[in-house]
């Protein structure tokens, strides 16, 4: 005798079949892409982590860490083979006598990378302050200033189209405006033409910024701005009308209604767009090997007499770095080593500026419920 049929059982249908190997394709395809990225970010997490940690104290690699690159000699000396950075090379030579030692030489595959850390630090933090300013006040304009026309749906157009652009035409564009047009305030004292007085005998020229910090932050800055000003305008679309209302209804004006009932309830999505903003930017290379990238940079930023002439300063920044060396000299087992621990470095410093941003965002939602 069989059993009655459940009456409440789904039925088998085409339909239903379709719907399984759908959602089979899709998980499929989720778990390739983690696989993939688990891969590649395994391998730089296991390669990198031995060039940067050692088995014995102080189990950091501080020489990699805190020096500038150098190139490494390797050679034999009383049948013990030998691998020395070029400052080290050269002392042992004068201390030994030897002027002439046959060496294999091997560029920037010796010393560490500590001026290219600094370099990218500046570049990301400094590009994430200016795109935020010009991102949330674009933002705020959008949002809650303009009225819906043909104007500002051109806007909103030009950023989608200003996020579909590649970056090697953000590093021309930065190149155009940045390095060559742009006002030289490091010769802000400097009269000569054409200039504008600006006061106090100071004189503002019009010969171009160089490549500097300045150039790589603007051009950078523009690159994350679509990202910024979406999230920001999304974020502010959240909050509810009543908070506005209410603030207009007590009397306040509309910036004082914006800044004091609006904006820190919407600052949480802000920051999320500061996080993707500096994924936008963190890792990029064209742009910022025209405008603001050096291959090798002797002086630090901050060695310079005046405060402002740092701002003036050409950088080496981490991802042009392991592009020079990855890309640009022959490859063997040392430029491995830097390669991979550049790399580890790199993806350390990116996580932890987005983890400053992800903690700021879970305090500021903490603190402003509604």
């Amino acid at each position: 005798m069989h059993a009655p049929a459940n009456p409440f059982a789904g039925q088998k249908s085409s339909s239903r079949s379709i719907e399984r190997v759908a959602f089979g394709v899709c998980r499929s395809a989720t778990y390739f892409i983690l696989l993939c990225a688990a891969c590649i970010f395994g391998t730089i997490l296991f390669k990198g982590a031995g060039t940067v940690f050692q088995t014995t104290a102080p189990f950091i690699n501080v020489p990699f860490l805190t020096q500038a690159p150098e190139t490494l000699f390797v050679f034999e000396h009383e049948g013990v083979k030998m691998k020395m950075g070029d400052k080290e090379f050269r002392r042992f030579k004068e201390e030994k006598g030897l002027p002439d030692i046959a060496a294999e030489s091997y560029v920037y595959s010796s010393g560490g990378i500590f001026p290219c850390i600094v370099g990218t630090v500046l570049l990301v933090v400094g590009s994430m302050f200016i795109a935020l300013f010009i991102g949330i006040s674009s933002a705020i304009y959008l949002n809650e200033y303009s009225t819906h026309g043909r104007f500002v749906t051109f806007i909103r157009l030009a950023i989608l189209n200003l996020a579909g652009v590649p970056s090697i035409v953000f590093g021309l564009f930065g190149v155009g405006l940045f390095v060559a047009f742009m006002p030289l305030l490091q010769n802000f004292d400097n009269p000569a033409a054409p200039t504008l007085p600006v006061g106090f005998g100071h004189y503002l020229n019009f010969s171009g910024w160089n490549v500097c910090l300045l150039s790589g932050w603007f051009t950078l800055a523009f690159m994350a701005l679509p990202v910024v000003i979406t999230a920001s305008e999304e974020s502010l679309k959240a909050v509810p009308m009543g908070f506005r209302e209410g603030s207009l209804a007590l009397g306040a004006t509309k910036w004082q209604s914006i800044r004091t009932n609006v904006l820190p309830y919407a600052l949480p999505g802000m920051l999320t767009s500061s996080i993707l903003g500096i994924a936008r930017v963190a890792g990029e290379t064209a742009p910022i090997m025209f405008t603001a990238a050096y291959v090798v940079r002797d002086k630090m930023p901050w060695d310079v007499e005046r405060p402002l002439d740092m701002l003036f300063q050409g950088v080496m920044a981490l991802p042009y770095h392991i592009y020079v060396v990855s890309s640009k000299i022959p490859q063997n087992e040392y430029t491995e080593r830097v390669q991979y621990g550049a790399a580890f470095v790199f993806l350390v410093i990116v996580m932890g500026i987005a983890l400053t941003s992800i903690l700021l965002r879970i305090k500021m939602r903490a603190r402003y419920r509604w």
